[in-house]
């Protein structure tokens, strides 16, 4: 009797689909909040998922966009009191 583990697990797609999937979730809840965190990260997850050939290419897309809105939206509050924080 033989007690192995496969040769070989294909996790590599597994893993950029749920990269794509956590960057589109960061990405979505850093728009409410703490976006100067979450927002690069959503980036940065989004482009490993996109680098790594995730099935999920519209998702990945979709997170790398609300990443960078996450950054646009500090931004522009930013502007309007001068503080990294902003509040409604």
């Amino acid at each position: 009797m033989y007690l192995t583990a496969p040769a070989t697990r294909p996790t590599g797609t597994r893993d950029a689909d749920g990269t794509a999937v956590a960057s589109f979730i960061l990405g979505l809840l850093g728009l409410l909040v703490l976006n100067l965190v979450l927002g690069p990260i959503a980036v940065v997850l989004a482009a490993v998922a996109l680098w790594r050939g995730t099935n999920r290419r519209g998702r990945a897309w979709l997170g790398l966009g609300l990443g960078l809105a996450d950054l646009v939206v500090l931004a522009a509050f930013m502007q309007a009191d001068h503080t990294v924080s902003w509040n409604f």
